[in-house]
């Protein structure tokens, strides 16, 4: 499947940034998320090709909002990449057990993200 919309679930308006602007570079259309909640919606709402999770978010964190993204029929052929600070690798493992196909520890370098892109 080609990538070509991409959904950023983050709500720091600086990390937000910064993955747009990467992605938009790369060819990408990108729709942004400032909560799980948001994220959750728009995703069912904008149909994207690849949503990018963060974890730590006020209200629903990212793994529940991944989790109920993937579990959902309506959005679970979306791929989750989650994007978070939090680098532990019980943290990654949680992530990926909640349906995410990848990780990337933030801050996130454009060469590794991009190159995760592709291998979806």
């Amino acid at each position: 499947m080609a990538i070509k919309k991409v959904l950023i679930v983050d709500d720091s308006a600086t990390d937000t940034h910064l993955m747009s602007e990467m992605l938009k570079k790369n060819g990408y259309a990108v729709v942004n998320a400032a909560s799980g909640e948001e994220g959750i919606a728009k995703a069912k709402q904008e149909r994207p090709d690849l949503i990018l999770m963060d974890i730590v978010m006020p209200g629903m964190s990212g793994f529940e909002a991944t989790r109920a993204i993937t579990k959902d029929p309506e959005t679970s052929s979306i791929p989750v990449i989650v994007c978070s600070t939090k680098g532990q690798e019980t943290d990654k493992a949680w992530g990926l057990r909640q349906g995410a196909k990848d990780y990337i520890v933030k801050p996130v370098v454009e060469k590794v993200l991009m190159e995760k892109i592709r291998t979806l």
